[in-house]
């Protein structure tokens, strides 16, 4: 059973997918988002730079649902460009909400996941393992999610379970506000988050003691992977 799944950046893109599919499978989402979700999924507004809002919305979705027994760390953005053209505002909140908003929400949920033996999937990237010109923000937070997520699951071993999820580029939004040179070209070809959110689902319903160490799931054709 999935119970209660604590889902980021639930309310689009491959957060929102997963959440489709825990409820699909019989778990609850419970989604934290900037945005409200237009599906009427139990949610909590919060922006992830923020770590008191983190630890707030945590609390709240664990306190109405009863406690956590899994989190999906979806909630992520960007800043393409050369180090010295993004404004050092923007290129310090991708860190804020890619990596620290990741250890926010996994820390809060900790004392509930404890007591379900329930389980963590992080969300790093391809960018996470090979890195690449005008995205060192981007970058930096996913090889930091890597790093973060490795040295948990050994520090949580026999306690609760740990994913690392490494997706490639998805037909998601989340390449909307970029300048033409830093969108997909018309030839890429991009998952589908569905498919990626399968494989979430996947992970959160191993059973005890069976542990998804780390997880590539990108096009066959990706460019950054491997």
């Amino acid at each position: 059973m999935l119970g209660n799944i604590l889902i980021t950046g639930g309310a689009s893109g491959l957060g929102r997918a997963t959440a489709e599919a825990v409820a699909k499978a019989g778990g609850r989402p419970l989604v934290v988002d900037v945005n409200a979700p237009d599906s009427g999924v139990d949610h909590a507004i919060a922006d992830l730079a923020d770590r008191a809002q983190a630890e707030r919305a945590v609390g709240e979705l664990a306190e109405r649902a009863g406690g956590i027994d899994g989190v999906f760390t979806a909630a992520g953005i960007d800043a393409c460009g050369r180090l010295s053209d993004v404004a050092a505002d923007r290129w310090e909140r991708v860190i804020a909400v890619n990596l620290l908003g990741t250890a926010s929400v996994v820390r809060a949920a900790l004392p509930h996941l404890r007591r379900s033996k329930g389980r963590v999937v992080t969300v790093a990237s391809t960018l996470g393992l090979r890195a690449v010109s005008d995205a060192t923000a981007y970058c930096a937070a996913k090889f930091g999610v890597v790093g973060f997520t490795r040295a948990l699951a050994a520090e949580l071993a026999g306690e609760v379970g740990v994913t690392l999820l490494v997706p490639g580029g998805m037909h998601t939004h989340f390449f909307d506000d970029r300048d033409e040179q830093y969108k997909p070209g018309p030839d890429a070809r991009l998952n589908d988050p569905e498919e990626v959110a399968a494989t979430v689902v996947f992970a959160l319903t191993r059973p005890a003691g069976c542990e998804l160490r780390e997880l590539v799931v990108c096009s066959s054709t990706e460019t950054s992977w491997p």
